[in-house]
């Protein structure tokens, strides 16, 4: 009989509890760098003194978190307005993110956090349960970081419908 394989977002290793569930507006956004697609590095560094929208999603090329790029990547002119960048990160492989962008004809920067330590340190590395079976994953959730690098506004398990506008609508107000 053939074992059952996890989906792909989800980690196969042992799962760990998560004391924390990540930075609250008016914390300092923790520090991170990550590989992106396209090749090089990111890091928070690089948004010093310009807004930036920080999104976790669960799955590179999945249906919402396709909708969810997609979505962002339509507004991205309006967040440049106002003086806004965008971030997605998730789990998956730089290549997975190179093919997602490519086949979406995203316009946003992704980032790979293969190794989850930015989304443990934003608290978005959960314990998830699927059909009666616990694992741990990814949970949508954004960010809005100010010109500061504080923690301006947090959406926690994210719904994706809307969500984009209603991020724009906050960086624009802040």
């Amino acid at each position: 009989m053939a074992k059952k394989r996890a989906p792909r977002h989800i980690s196969q290793g042992p799962a760990k509890a998560q004391d924390s569930r990540g930075p609250v507006p008016g914390a300092k956004a923790p520090a991170f760098r990550l590989p992106k697609d396209g090749g090089g590095t990111v890091e928070l560094a690089d948004f010093a003194g310009r807004k930036l929208v920080l999104y976790f999603y669960p799955r590179a090329d999945t249906s919402g978190c396709t909708r969810e790029a997609i979505d962002f990547s339509k507004l991205k002119t309006a967040f440049s307005r106002a003086e806004t960048e965008i971030l997605g990160v998730s789990a998956d492989s730089v290549a997975a993110l190179d093919r997602f962008k490519s086949k979406h004809k995203l316009s946003i920067a992704l980032a790979a956090d293969e190794a989850h330590k930015v989304l443990e340190a934003y608290g978005v590395w959960q314990q998830k349960t699927l059909y009666g079976r616990k694992f741990m994953g990814t949970v949508r959730a954004t960010f809005l970081i100010g010109p500061d690098q504080r923690i301006a506004r947090v959406w926690p398990k994210v719904s994706v419908a809307d969500h984009a506008q209603d991020v724009l609508e906050a960086a624009k107000a802040l």
